[in-house]
């Protein structure tokens, strides 16, 4: 596989941030967009959207440890 030229990653780009704002739009209810995952999936390489998933998830998560804080599940000991 070679590498996407400038136009084919600025193509995958625009299509991850579409999906992207749609599901941020719609409460991450993936049927809300789901012609917007297909073409997510049709511009970009299979591994860049494994990767781009796996971003997104990551960048969720370190928005609610910021907002809400990390709060360390109760042990064994400690469960009444």
């Amino acid at each position: 596989m070679t590498a996407p030229n400038s136009t084919e990653r600025k193509a995958c780009w625009d299509a991850r941030d579409r999906l992207w704002t749609c599901l941020e739009d719609n409460d991450d209810k993936a049927a809300s967009c789901q012609r917007l995952q297909s073409e997510f999936e049709a511009q970009c390489p299979a591994q860049w959207v494994k990767y781009f998933n796996k971003r997104r998830d990551f960048l969720k998560y370190k928005a609610k440890m910021q907002t809400e804080g990390f709060t360390p599940a109760k042990g064994p000991q400690e469960a009444s």
